[in-house]
């Protein structure tokens, strides 16, 4: 399993927080430290949706200029955002072995764990 974040993130801390104290190994990947690989981001907006992988709340995004928030439109305008700012990213993505997950929900991540989702 790989988690996708950014270390310093709080939600990426309790997610991973959730996994060392379930016993779920996993491999790291920092945004900020080990880059953005596109082709992987466009596969998860391929199955979550731009809409949820770019995440509109956080303040990497209310800092963007005007502009270049305007003209998000689409999955390509998205991913071009993404590329340039990863904060932007909704945090964490996991790329497990039976199923992938978007954010970090404790209720829904312990239910996977206990169908073998979450591995």
């Amino acid at each position: 399993m790989k988690v996708y974040g950014i270390k310093n993130c709080d939600t990426v801390k309790k997610a991973r927080k959730f996994l060392e104290e379930a016993g779920v190994a996993y491999e790291f990947h920092d945004y900020k430290k080990d880059g953005v690989d596109g082709d992987k981001l466009a596969r998860f907006v391929g199955e979550f949706g731009w809409e949820a992988v770019l995440n509109k709340r956080g303040t990497t995004w209310r800092r963007l200029d005007e502009a270049t928030q305007e003209g998000v439109t689409d999955a390509k305008s998205a991913l071009e955002v993404m590329i340039d700012n990863p904060s932007v990213i909704k945090r964490p993505i996991v790329e497990g072995e039976a199923k992938n997950f978007i954010g970090f929900d404790a209720v829904a991540w312990e239910m996977a764990l206990e169908l073998g989702e979450l591995k």
